[in-house]
């Protein structure tokens, strides 16, 4: 016998295309390129850090622990930005991406809260942000100094 959950699974997938597939399950959730970008600066920087703290509200991206302060770098439309890229939805099965991203930017708002009430200072960095080095010196000098 089949399962609800198999059959519901099963409908979803047979809906996507196999090459809009394969570009999803593509998507990496850490060491993406702006990440890479911000750890490369920070770490020219002359700061040291640990990355993805497992044992922290988020997972955050760079945990700076002797200064309680962390970096979040998000992606502009995974996590619901208003620039350019991150205001746009696509055209396709909109429900489901704006639910996602509303979903994404809670999680992201509870974590940042947590983290504050812990007592840690919070940077987010966008994807867009990263895009200047001398814009992402800046804003993690600002942050760090």
């Amino acid at each position: 016998m089949v399962s609800a959950r198999y059959i519901k699974r099963s409908a979803v997938m047979s809906t996507v295309s196999p090459v809009r597939r394969r570009t999803m399950q593509a998507v990496k959730s850490k060491d993406t390129a702006p990440e890479m970008a911000v750890r490369r600066t920070a770490f020219a920087m002359g700061y040291r850090y640990r990355l993805h703290g497992e044992n922290l509200p988020g997972k955050p991206d760079l945990v700076f622990a002797s200064r309680l302060k962390v970096i979040f770098v998000h992606g502009c439309f995974w996590h619901g930005h208003d620039c350019r890229r991150g205001a746009r939805t696509p055209k396709e099965n909109r429900d489901y991406w704006q639910t996602k991203i509303a979903r994404n930017r809670t999680r992201d708002g509870k974590a940042c809260a947590a983290l504050v009430d812990a007592g840690w200072d919070v940077l987010t960095i966008w994807e867009c942000e990263t895009r200047d080095p001398d814009v992402l010196q800046n804003t993690l000098s600002g942050f760090l100094g």
